[in-house]
């Protein structure tokens, strides 16, 4: 509830933020083909100097599939901006009105909008990489790695690379047939069904002999052990591949806070981030 609250308060003064740091917003454009639905909306921050074409991130949020929105994320894309990116937050359909397939499609979809418009915003569109924080981390790698989704949407370009930041559900099949059978269970089957076979379809480590691009991977040293192990199984799977691929252990976060601390812009994630994308 705390974190909760923090969120709202950032969120309701991000706008003068946002200002004060000579960037750009553009807010609730439709990526979609519905005008107005929320669900299929995207804002983007960007630099105010939009003739040179920047590498762009496409942040998909977490919420346990069934909460989240972009909003919240203002301070992330204002500080990926003011680093010379171009921020594309998105938002997608949630549980219970959606599974997982639809917001997967939803994610490609917005990832298609990108490729098409990003240019008139300063970003390049043949730099594109994805960026998601728990749920959101799923949704970014099932789309890389399975690859109907962007196929589906139209996407004809290429993904640069995915960063993982503290990434849940890689292996959805392995965690509900563990887990207890909890308030976060139940929730989690309102979006992955009750049927271990679409548990595995919805599982981005089934589909990582599909993985090309580099991967950038974060966890905290303190968050939930199923997102610990698979972080490390799919890093040890691309580096099998020879897929460049680094993982990084951040001391002492636990799951929220691995995101939380991009509140601040001089947090260590973000020059990694900058590297990565710098080098790819």
């Amino acid at each position: 509830m705390k974190t909760r609250l923090l969120f709202m308060i950032l969120a309701f003064v991000g706008q003068i933020f946002t200002t004060a740091a000579q960037i750009r917003l553009a807010k609730n454009i439709d990526y979609g083909k519905e005008q107005g639905k929320v669900s299929n909306q995207l804002n983007i921050y960007y630099p105010e100097d939009t003739l040179a074409k920047k590498g762009v991130i496409i942040f998909i949020h977490g919420g346990s599939w069934s909460g989240g929105k972009k909003e919240t994320y203002w301070w992330l894309g204002r500080n990926l901006a003011r680093k010379g990116l171009v921020a594309v937050m998105i938002n997608y359909g949630l549980a219970p009105n959606q599974q997982y397939a639809q917001m997967a499609g939803d994610c490609a979809t917005a990832v298609n909008w990108v490729s098409q418009h990003i240019a008139a915003y300063g970003g390049n569109p043949e730099r594109i990489f994805l960026m998601g924080h728990s749920a959101g981390g799923h949704l970014s790698e099932l789309i890389n790695a399975d690859p109907q989704y962007l196929e589906k949407a139209g996407f004809k370009g290429k993904i640069s690379g995915v960063i993982l930041n503290d990434a849940f559900g890689l292996d959805m099949n392995e965690y509900l047939s563990k887990a207890e059978k909890d308030d976060n269970y139940h929730n989690f089957i309102r979006t992955f069904t009750t049927d271990p076979e679409t548990w595995t379809k919805g599982s981005p480590l089934n589909y990582v002999e599909h993985i090309r691009n580099p991967h950038l991977i974060f966890y905290g040293e303190k968050t939930y052990p199923a997102i610990q192990l698979q972080s490390e199984r799919i890093q040890k799977e691309l580096t099998r591949q020879q897929v460049p691929s680094t993982l990084t252990v951040i001391k002492g976060k636990k799951h929220v806070g691995m995101i939380s601390q991009m509140i601040f812009g001089n947090n260590q994630l973000y020059q990694k981030i900058l590297d990565f994308v710098a080098q790819y």
